[in-house]
């Protein structure tokens, strides 16, 4: 087995199940190290062994796949990690329309993600890293925005897309952390809230409404900010008058994301039934931080299609055009 290939197999299970950041992205590190090193260094244990970027588990792993040999990390990771969820709807998602880089609190570059998108035969990719308010997770000011934009955009090729966007904080009055100008510049906007998740439901039914009334906004990112599971531990969803928050979402044409994340499972099912009853839009969107989690989608597509969500109602199964021409 082709040593790189089995380092970032390794990194994308580990993403997959969010396990620590800094596991997988010592295996994407010894993928980039190997990759440089000169031939006859490669082939030297002792130098190889020595090389910065390769550490004992790495080191591993790159001999017994040069071995001929499927590595141990990587035949017990396989076993261990469920395996992709196949549904209908699943076939039929074009795209993603959340999804972080290391420019807010992402792990790899825009290119590593594009790439990862690409193996999945993605017509689009979204790139939505974090607005300025969210500190901890290295939002981005309007000039790093600025400056991140023609990247994102520079990064497509062949059949995929890339999108520039924005997850911007719905601030505690409904207004968008990010210059309203800028926000009018990129291709997708989603809205999601952050902070004071116990806001009384009546003030945080007026910052959603507030919020998806704004005409930048093109998705309503995990209404609830719920945790269900995972290393994070759970926390409670915010309340809120759903009927009077999905009225204002499709009355704006506000896509409701169904959040792919095993550990958000947002919105709860009793909420997209009152989304769908209120003529929303959905995206069923990965929200990936690390490239192993584009993956993800397969969670989404199955929640929503239990739920009974036609797929015509779903933005992320539309074409480019139809989808760019919704979010314009």
């Amino acid at each position: 087995m082709d040593p790189i290939d089995a380092l970032l197999e390794i990194a994308s299970l580990l993403e997959r199940e969010r396990a620590s950041r800094y596991r997988a992205k010592a295996f994407r590190k010894a993928a980039a190290t190997l990759k440089a090193l000169p031939a006859d260094v490669v082939n030297d244990p002792t130098r190889l062994r020595a090389a910065e970027g390769i550490g004992e588990s790495t080191f591993g792993v790159i001999r017994q796949a040069q071995s001929g040999a499927v590595p141990e990390y990587l035949t017990d990771l396989r076993g261990e990690v469920a395996p992709e969820r196949t549904s209908a709807l699943r076939a039929k998602l074009r795209g993603d329309l959340h999804a972080h880089t290391e420019w807010s609190d992402g792990t790899t570059p825009i290119e590593v993600m594009v790439d990862a998108a690409r193996a999945l035969g993605h017509e689009y990719l979204a790139i939505t890293d974090h607005s300025p308010r969210l500190r901890v997770a290295r939002g981005l000011s309007a000039e790093r925005l600025r400056e991140q934009m023609p990247l994102v955009r520079k990064a497509s090729a062949g059949t995929l897309t890339v999108l520039a966007g924005i997850e911007v904080d719905i601030l505690d009055d409904g207004a968008l952390d990010q210059d309203a100008a800028l926000l009018t510049e990129l291709d997708i906007v989603v809205a999601s809230v952050h902070s004071k998740l116990r806001m009384p439901s009546r003030e945080m039914t007026r910052r959603m409404v507030a919020a998806v009334s704004q005409p930048h906004v093109n998705v309503l990112g995990h209404c609830t900010g719920r945790l269900v599971q995972g290393e994070r531990g759970t926390r409670p969803p915010s309340q809120f008058d759903a009927h009077a928050v999905f009225d204002a979402c499709a009355e704006h044409g506000v896509a409701v994301e169904i959040n792919s994340r095993p550990e958000r499972q947002d919105p709860p099912d009793e909420l997209i039934a009152i989304a769908m009853d209120a003529g929303c839009l959905f995206s069923i969107d990965s929200d990936a931080h690390a490239p192993g989690q584009l993956s993800l989608l397969d969670y989404g597509a199955e929640r929503a299609e239990k739920a009974g969500v036609p797929a015509e109602r779903v933005v992320t199964t539309w074409g480019l055009d139809r989808l760019k021409a919704w979010a314009e």
